[in-house]
């Protein structure tokens, strides 16, 4: 007789008796049993074990972009098939086509495993150095299917907002369209002669056709030098980098040329931009099988959402990188200080900056409000780095607002500053906007800190004759010499307030001068600056024959830092212009020392005297040093103000 036995899946089996059934041996048959029980249960190959709140984030959330290896989704789609991750990593293609072939799985888990699957090929292939052509067809074809789990799948995304695989997938796509742009433009600009008005790009079996959106004719339709990915770039003295999150790729580009020596304005050379790339066809089927794609280029600023697949959704953008890339890359440090003290050797056969130089932080907008902002003393732009970049940052105000950075060379005289500042915005606004119809060239806010706060004060205010007559009664000049100094120094003594500003903050300014400048390091400082020759030639020594003939010849420093005396003859006069009554202003002061009344109080550079005006709408102390502008608390405070702005309080 054949004996019965227990199996389970293994090669393992135990008989049930072999022993007669006899009453004694009932429970040894019964201890049989038992063990032949336990011997089932033991066949059953489940085991359980706990995860740790790492394990369980590495299993759920790891993938081919976070740990390089295909993630535990698209290994389970594979399992499906009797596949396994290990094997299809090593034979990519054939898993591909088996996955793509197979009906026994939704379109979702199909399509989104194989966006993972090629964007590792893709990844495999540059670790392999094979061509620009194999490693973007292969990225193109992880954004492709992706796109396709995005868009085409049987669930509309509506119903999958809550779910992880989604995102996963969104960064295959935004991930793949990043690495193809970067390799295709990198392969396109080493051309010999490459073709700067072609707007298709062919690479494999691919062409694009690129379209550049919302540009508004700025220079975004320029063939730049780089195209580089905002999510290598990480910077140092940034507080916080910001973005947004969303569709596409999110990118910086290098434009070809600095601003053309002379001219008083220029968009900043490295703009943000955002590709996303379009697989057309309405269904499924079509755009599996296209190899025709649209490359949109669009203005993170000046676009939040996109329509594309049939949907309506938000765009990614890195507000930061541009900025910081520009910053990072200027040398403004360098070339400051170099200007001020005629330095060439510090400047490495750089150029000094001898006027004034108006930089778009975007694209120009013409609806959009305008900021500008006016650093002080032997300083740049990289004194607002954190304020433009905090700006930026905050969703509404980017939205609303572009900003506009006056760079100058701070070792001329106030009064020189005060008209060639004016020019330069009165004509970057006229050459951006004709008509002056625009937003953006009305109700302007004006930002000013140290120097530039007293330069922000003059551009709202009215001389009238006062400083004309202050400098008669110092003077007694003669009928002649009256007219011939009234001609010459006409734009410095006789101003009006600029009619497009409609708001100022003045931060940390010496309205009155500060005592720091009679200070004998300060005059130390003052006689070693050096101005240009032809502001020498052209205007100082004309006027000092004119007015003061006894100091011609004579060593007598005239320049910004002298002029921050109080004692100086313009901050005591222009100290008292009236400012504009349409004008409200608002006053962002630095208090370094908290042990004194305020009224004696200062930042250790600038009293508080000299800081605070009547009539200001709010004023704002902070325990702070000079460079108060800076601190998240004067951040927070011009946040404030430019929403107020924004509202028309």
């Amino acid at each position: 007789m054949e004996i019965p036995k227990v199996r389970c899946f293994g090669d393992f089996s135990f008989p049930l008796s072999v022993l007669p059934m006899k009453k004694p041996f009932r429970l040894h048959l019964f201890l049989l049993f038992s063990l032949a029980l336990i011997s089932l249960s033991g066949c059953a190959g489940v085991k359980v074990s706990t995860l740790d709140t790492e394990q369980y984030m590495e299993l759920r959330r790891g993938d081919v972009l976070t740990r390089g290896e295909l993630s535990s989704y698209t290994g389970s789609a594979l399992q499906v098939l009797g596949l396994d991750r290990e094997t299809c990593e090593d034979d990519g293609e054939t898993c591909r086509a088996a996955l793509y072939a197979t009906d026994g799985m939704s379109q979702e888990r199909r399509l989104s495993s194989l966006s993972e699957m090629w964007l590792y090929e893709a990844m495999l292939r540059e670790k392999q150095k094979a061509g620009t052509a194999a490693i973007s067809a292969a990225y193109l074809e992880a954004a492709r299917f992706a796109y396709a789990y995005l868009f085409h799948s049987e669930r509309p995304m509506s119903m999958r907002t809550l779910e992880e695989r989604p995102t996963q997938v969104r960064d295959y796509y935004n991930f793949s369209i990043q690495q193809a742009l970067s390799r295709i433009f990198e392969e396109r600009l080493s051309a010999a002669q490459p073709d700067r008005k072609k707007s298709s790009i062919g690479i494999s079996r691919w062409k694009l056709h690129v379209k550049v959106n919302g540009a508004d004719g700025s220079r975004l339709g320029i063939l730049p030098e780089a195209i580089l990915p905002a999510s290598e770039l990480n910077f140092e003295g940034l507080r916080n980098q910001y973005r947004r999150d969303g569709l596409g790729a999110e990118m910086v580009a290098v434009l070809p040329d600095a601003p053309k020596k002379g001219a008083v304005w220029s968009e900043m050379r490295y703009p943000a931009l955002t590709a996303v790339i379009e697989f057309p066809g309405n269904s499924l089927d079509e755009v599996l099988h296209c190899q025709e794609a649209e490359l949109r280029i669009y203005d993170p600023f000046n676009t939040e959402r996109i329509s594309i697949g049939g949907s309506h959704i938000p765009l990614a953008g890195n507000f930061t990188s541009g900025y910081g890339l520009w910053l990072a890359r200027s040398d403004f440090a360098t070339q400051s200080l170099g200007t001020l003290f005629g330095l060439e050797m510090l400047l490495g056969g750089g150029d000094m900056l001898e006027a004034p130089h108006v930089y778009l932080m975007q694209p120009y907008q013409p609806q959009k409000k305008t900021v500008i902002m006016i650093h002080g003393l032997a300083s740049s732009p990289e004194a607002w780095i954190n304020v433009a970049n905090e700006i930026m940052g905050d969703e509404t105000l980017s939205r609303e607002y572009q900003i506009w950075q006056v760079y100058y060379p701070t070792s001329f005289p106030i009064a020189l500053n005060n008209a060639a500042i004016r020019k330069a915005v009165a004509q970057t606004i006229h050459t951006l906007d004709p008509e002056g119809r625009n937003p953006a060239s009305t109700d302007i806010l004006l930002i000013g800190h140290s120097m530039g706060g007293i330069l922000s004060r003059l551009m709202v205010s009215s001389s009238g004759n006062a400083l004309w007559d202050a400098m008669l009664e110092k003077r007694e000049l003669g009928t002649d010499v009256q007219a011939k100094v009234r001609e010459q120094m006409h734009d410095y003594m006789f101003f009006e307030p600029l009619p497009q500003i409609g708001r100022a903050i003045f931060i940390a300014a010496p309205h009155r001068g500060t005592p720091f400048a009679d200070m004998s390091i300060a005059r130390f400082i003052a006689g070693l600056v050096t101005l240009p020759v032809k502001v020498v030639n052209g205007i100082i020594e004309p006027a000092v024959s004119l007015i003061a003939p006894e100091l011609k010849g004579k060593k007598q420093p005239i320049n910004g830092i002298a002029n921050l005396s109080a004692k100086d003859d313009f901050i005591v006069s222009s100290a008292k212009l009236p400012i504009s009554p349409a004008v409200p202003y608002h006053s962002i002061i630095g208090n370094d020392t908290p042990d004194v009344p305020l009224a004696e109080s200062s930042d250790s550079i600038v009293p508080y005297s000299s800081s605070h005006l009547d009539g200001a709408v709010s004023e704002k102390v902070i325990p702070s040093g000079h460079s108060v502008q800076e601190s998240p608390e004067a951040i927070l405070e011009i946040r404030r103000i430019m929403h107020e702005h924004l509202a028309g309080k």
